[in-house]
């Protein structure tokens, strides 16, 4: 078998831009599979000699006494190894070397086939690295052809999937379109490397912008973050290293030149943008635009903004379908409550009667604490004194007092929603919501809002309509159907949700109990509530 490896080094590492050392590898492993099969089961070892270009071929015997010879091709009788080397003794290893123009057609074509193989692996790792270095990156391709309802995009080297999930709703594609899309993540498959795609991503907004805005790409301005309904609409915040340039006139441009470029690219998506800010309720409040919110009240304990707005703007600041809520949730990662101004001094008022019952404290402290974020006894009762005595200007004797009748209080209206929790736990079946039977138009109002926000909060780890009771141990189901009210399917997903006994429920708060089981607020913080009253006696 004769072999330019000059020539073939230097087309197909040429051709292929790949790496010289790589395809050495590759011919040095192709002559010692064709020389296993031209000479047999032999100890082979190839090097490359770089003076002449070529692989030698070196085969390795073990010296025997000519009477002891019983396998020719791993041993050496002792008078033929003499006259190669007269310092050899019995046991001693004596390598040979052997023409590679002996090895045949047959062994030639395996040979072949193994440098083909070794270039192709060599093209897929090439192309996954080079894609790996453009993940997170805008890439241009073209349509290539539809798989279902998937787009194969061609990217040259290799292909694409833009996968329907990450298509923007309505758009259409016909064959040789171009695309713009945003490089999710590379994978690896028996086809070849696989290039994930998007086109509703938040992050390929941001690369537009930066690739539109030269003011991004300098660093002078700097995206925070962004959130999108993909097709319909977008909100990015962004703010200035330097006083002297305004980042929302930047991104915006002469005459909304830049955004309405980017607008077009995403076939009329609109793009709010939103000045960024340090303080979390203004950044709040700029993201609910066009709305002008009249208060806030932050809750940093359960990252919760209260936004209260005048009753006009509640449909302008909640937007159609929730949609103008839901991206400034997004965009700003807080959970959003908007409450009109007319439901907000209910609430507070109620707020406020139930806190002023705490003694100690009377209606004005119970205005403060309101006005603080905290809105029950409950909430009071975890607060550390120090904070109390600054905040209402209390000695540290009326600060215990006042967490004592907190606590008290807040036991007190465990104790009352007690039997209407039984029946709740009893009679709730999963996926049907909990719902009052006598409901006024004003609650109706407030319950379509409560959904709203709802939607806003991190998707449930847990569904809990697919967990399966008989993957609970028996023990496991009757410890948490302790609890009043718990049925097997219940107590299933409150185990399938890792919870291991009532401490770490009562330790949780009903948000994070909702998020981890997927059961509804209300009844997760019914859950609450028993436990805690179980870990309190």
């Amino acid at each position: 078998m004769q072999i330019d490896l000059k020539r073939v080094i230097e087309t197909v590492g040429k051709e292929k831009n790949i790496d010289r050392q790589l395809l050495i590898g590759a011919l040095r492993e192709a002559v010692l599979t064709a020389a296993r099969k031209h000479f047999g089961d032999c100890v082979f070892e190839t090097r490359f000699n770089e003076e002449t270009e070529e692989i030698e071929l070196i085969r390795y015997r073990t010296v025997v006494a000519d009477e002891e010879l019983t396998n020719v091709s791993k041993q050496i009788p002792a008078t033929e190894a003499l006259q190669m080397d007269d310092s050899l003794q019995i046991g001693d290893e004596i390598g040979e070397p052997l023409p590679t123009d002996q090895l045949g057609r047959i062994a030639a074509q395996a040979a072949k086939q193994s440098i083909v193989q070794k270039v192709m692996e060599a093209e897929k790792e090439k192309i996954v690295r080079e894609f790996r270095d453009k993940k997170h990156q805008i890439v241009i391709g073209q349509v290539r052809r539809f798989d279902k309802a998937d787009i194969i995009v061609d990217l040259g080297p290799t292909e694409g999937v833009l996968p329907v999930r990450e298509q923007i709703p309505g758009e259409k594609y016909k064959i040789r379109d171009k695309v713009i899309a945003f490089v999710i993540d590379v994978k690896k498959s028996t086809r070849g490397p696989q290039v994930m795609l998007s086109r509703a991503h938040p992050e390929l907004l941001i690369r537009l912008f930066e690739q539109e805005v030269t003011e991004i790409s300098e660093g002078v301005v700097v995206i925070q973050s962004a959130a999108r309904d993909p097709g319909s609409r977008s909100k990015i915040a962004v703010y200035s290293t330097e006083p002297s340039i305004d980042p929302v006139g930047a991104c915006v441009g002469i005459k909304g030149a830049r955004v309405q470029a980017i607008v077009q690219e995403l076939r009329g998506e609109k793009i709010d943008i939103i000045p960024y800010d340090r303080d979390p309720a203004r950044f709040v409040c700029n993201a609910l635009a066009p709305s002008e919110p009249s208060k806030v009240i932050v809750n940093e304990r359960l990252h919760i903004m209260e936004v209260v707005v005048p009753d006009e703007h509640l449909s302008l600041a909640i937007g159609k379908r929730g949609q103008n809520v839901r991206l400034a949730a997004q965009l700003t990662g807080w959970k959003v409550d908007i409450r009109s101004e007319t439901k907000m001094r209910e609430l507070v008022q109620e707020y406020k009667n139930v806190i002023a019952q705490i003694p100690a404290l009377g209606e004005m402290r119970a205005e403060i604490l309101v006005n603080e974020g905290y809105k029950d006894p409950a909430d009071i009762s975890r607060m550390d004194p120090r904070s109390l005595v600054k905040l209402l200007r209390l000695t540290p004797e009326e600060a215990e007092q006042v967490i004592q009748g907190a606590s008290e209080l807040a036991s007190q209206s465990d104790e009352q929603s007690d039997l209407a929790s039984d029946e709740d736990l009893e009679g709730f079946h999963l996926g049907e919501p909990i719902i009052d039977e006598e409901i006024g138009e004003t609650e109706e109002a407030e319950a379509a809002i409560d959904d709203i926000v709802a939607k806003t909060r991190p998707q449930p780890l847990l569904d809990p309509e697919k967990v399966d009771v008989k993957s609970v141990p028996v023990e496991r189901l009757r410890y948490w159907m302790q609890l009043k009210g718990v049925a097997e399917h219940i107590a299933a997903v409150i185990h399938t949700a890792g919870f291991s006994d009532f401490s770490s429920v009562a330790t949780s708060n009903a948000d994070e109990i909702a998020y981890k089981t997927g059961l509804p607020v209300k009844l997760s913080g019914k859950l609450h509530a028993e436990t805690t009253k179980i870990i309190g006696n």
